[in-house]
C-alpha cells in the first residue's frame, strides 16, 4: 500500500491554513464587539439622543445592503461548492455576482455617507458641535463602525477577485481551495457584522 507525502503535506497545510482564519476572524469579532459594547453602554446613557438621531438614517438604504449582502453570502457559498464539483466557470461567475452585490453596498453607502456629509452631519462639523452630546456619540460610533465595516467589504472584494483570477488560471481548483474557502469565510464574517449593525443604528425605537 503506498501513501502520497504531497497529499498528506498539503493536508497539514489545509488544516493549518484554516486554523489561522479562523483565529484571525475571532480577532475581527473582537474588534467589533468591542464597538458594539461602546455602543451598549452609549446608548443606555443617551437613549433619547440616539433615537433622534437614528431618524438621520434611512432605514430603506440600510435594508437594501442588508439584502444585497445576504445574497452575496449565498453567492459565495455556491461558488464554493461549484469549484468542489470542479465546475469553474460556475464558480468564476458566481463569485462575479458576489463582487456586483458588494458594489451595490459601496455605491448606496457612497450616497449614504455623501448625504450626511452635505448635512455636515461629521465629526468635527460646525453643525456636529451644535448638537447634544449623545447625538455627537451616536454619529461618531456610526462613521466608526459602518466606515470599518466599508473596509472590510473592500478587501473582502479583492480577496474575491483574487480567487476569481486564480481561479481561471487554474491555481485554484476542486482539490486545491484553500485560499477560495478563507476568502468565503471572511465574507460571510462582513455579513454577520452587518446584520449586527443595521438593527442598532438603523432600527432605534
Amino acid at each position: 500500500m503506498s501513501t502520497n507525502p504531497h497529499a498528506h503535506e498539503n493536508l497539514i497545510d489545509s488544516d493549518t491554513g484554516k486554523m489561522g482564519m479562523w483565529l484571525f476572524l475571532f480577532t475581527e469579532l473582537f474588534l467589533f464587539g468591542g464597538l458594539f459594547l461602546v455602543y451598549a453602554v452609549m446608548r443606555t446613557k443617551y437613549a433619547a439622543d440616539f433615537h433622534h438621531a437614528a431618524l438621520e438614517l434611512n432605514a430603506f438604504v440600510g435594508a437594501t445592503n442588508t439584502v444585497a449582502l445576504l445574497f452575496s453570502s449565498m453567492t459565495v457559498a455556491m461558488s464554493l461548492t461549484a469549484i468542489q464539483q470542479q465546475k469553474s466557470g460556475k464558480a468564476i461567475g458566481l463569485i462575479f455576482i458576489t463582487l456586483l452585490l458588494a458594489g451595490v453596498f459601496m455605491v448606496n453607502k457612497y450616497f449614504e455617507w455623501g448625504h450626511k456629509f452635505s448635512l455636515h452631519l461629521y465629526p468635527g462639523s460646525d453643525v456636529m458641535k451644535t448638537l447634544p452630546h449623545g447625538e455627537i456619540v451616536f454619529f461618531g460610533l456610526y462613521f466608526m463602525m459602518t466606515g470599518l465595516h466599508a473596509v472590510h467589504v473592500l478587501i473582502g472584494g479583492i480577496l474575491l477577485t483574487l480567487v476569481m483570477f486564480k481561479i481561471g488560471s487554474g491555481k485554484i481548483r476542486h482539490d486545491h481551495f484553500l485560499m477560495h474557502e478563507n476568502s468565503a469565510l471572511y465574507w460571510h464574517l462582513v455579513d454577520l457584522i452587518w446584520i449586527f449593525i443595521f438593527p442598532l443604528l438603523y432600527l432605534i425605537t
